[in-house]
């Protein structure tokens, strides 16, 4: 489910439950929601309100740490295929079809995106992504070094495409962990109940309305923003290319 269409689920039933108090407090004898009654009320929401901000709060810092690792990830990632690609520019002209391997995995990348579907699916002759980090790792291990210099650049080579190899796993395996749904859903169950006490305690004019109605999409905004960069990679907000388009200027030098 998209994050902007969730945001605007969250937005409708926190409205919804809002109205639903509206209505049940023009039912309710009076004596139901005099000044004894609204203290209770306020009391048992309170304990409501504390532990949704805390949940939200979490949320919020959990996706926040995902952001921030993905960016960090992108950096280290762009850096890593600009040493690899070095290191065989080092070892020779030997290397050539590995580097051109390495450009064409890095251009596969930027125009399929960065979910953990479209880097390893076929399309049409081209291969998924890890079996391009692969052929560039045939293609390393098919050398032979004629002197110590390029037995170490190859040594070196070897396990910088080790670490790409082991960074694409990682996005793959990190891509299916996801959401806690289901904790997202009890909060959003919180904050509708929240959001009816509001409506039962609050008489029905305009004024006191919109601010009902800012108030529930300034939180339908922080749900939306956690599902968004809890998947930094596509969405709204998400991680720029930036480092690779960088990279992939620079790969192929002499």
């Amino acid at each position: 489910m998209g994050s902007l269409l969730l945001g605007g689920l969250v937005f409708v039933f926190l409205s919804t439950a809002t109205a639903i108090g509206l209505i049940v407090r023009g039912r309710l004898p009076d004596h139901h929601l005099n000044a004894e009654s609204k203290d209770v009320i306020r009391l048992a929401t309170a304990v409501v309100g504390t532990l949704s901000a805390l949940a939200l709060g979490l949320l919020i810092a959990s996706a926040k740490s995902t952001y921030d690792n993905a960016e960090v990830e992108m950096r280290t990632a762009a850096a890593r295929v600009l040493l690899l690609d070095r290191v065989m520019a080092q070892y020779g002209p030997e290397t050539d079809k590995a580097r051109q391997l390495l450009r064409e995995l890095i251009e596969k990348r930027l125009s399929r995106g960065w979910s953990a579907e479209t880097t390893d699916e076929a399309s049409g002759k081209a291969l998924g992504e890890y079996q391009d980090i692969e052929a560039v790792q045939g293609d390393l291990r098919a050398l032979s070094p004629r002197d110590a210099v390029r037995l170490s650049l190859q040594a070196r080579a070897l396990e910088v495409s080790g670490m790409l190899a082991e960074t694409h796993w990682l996005l793959v395996e990190s891509g299916k962990e996801g959401l806690p749904w289901a904790f997202l859903a009890v909060l959003v169950c919180w904050l509708g109940l929240l959001f009816a006490t509001f409506g039962l305690q609050a008489p029905a004019n305009p004024t006191l309305l919109s601010i009902l109605l800012v108030c529930a999409l300034s939180v339908a905004g922080a749900i939306f923003l956690i599902t968004d960069m809890a998947n930094p990679y596509v969405g709204l907000i998400h991680v720029s290319d930036a480092p690779l388009q960088s990279a992939i200027e620079r790969l192929g030098k002499p």
